[in-house]
């Protein structure tokens, strides 16, 4: 059996789960994630924690065995506690502005570039420099931050540019490095 997969997921009070099928529908007080188990797997509900089987030991249902019990798992902490990505932007000039629910960035372009949250995320700036993305599912935080780092992203000269918080960028030498 899968290491990851044979775990079971607690459910915490306050989380209502309901499997229909291969529906599987959690619902905490930050909100309501739904998710389609493929196939070949079988969620069950024992008391308070889920546990996820898998029929056979062929290598696809192998894989899908510990991806749907993380899937699960992460819906479970996300409705409860919920996920979010810090980014900093690095750069003389490079800032951020909540502008409403949206992000206005300069980052050294002519124009501001203006970010809206998809439908669930939510945008919080603390400094100019250092903002953080919010939401209750993992997938979709996770994506929005990766779309707004690719709009400058750190080179490796200078590393200017919209970084995840903690994120080591490998400086490399320029022309004059003999």
């Amino acid at each position: 059996m899968s290491r990851i997969g044979r775990l079971p997921v607690p459910i915490p009070s306050g989380v209502d789960v309901a499997i229909d099928g291969q529906a599987v529908t959690v619902t905490g007080p930050k909100g309501t994630l739904a998710l389609k188990v493929a196939e070949p797997i079988a969620v069950v509900q024992e008391d308070s924690v889920i546990r996820v089987t898998r029929p056979s030991d062929e290598g696809k249902v192998r894989a899908l065995h510990g991806l749907s019990r993380t899937l699960i798992a992460n819906m479970v902490t996300g409705v409860t506690q919920g996920f979010s990505k810090t980014l900093e932007i690095v750069g003389v000039g490079y800032r951020v502005q909540a502008k409403g629910e949206d992000l206005e960035f300069s980052l050294g372009f002519s124009h501001p570039v203006l970010v809206t949250p998809p439908d669930g995320v939510t945008f919080r700036v603390e400094t100019p420099t250092r903002f953080v993305v919010e939401g209750i599912d993992k997938q979709l935080v996770g994506e929005t931050a990766a779309r707004i780092r690719k709009l400058r992203k750190p080179d490796p000269y200078k590393a200017k540019g919209v970084r995840y918080q903690g994120e080591v960028i490998r400086r490399k030498v320029g022309k004059a490095g003999k």
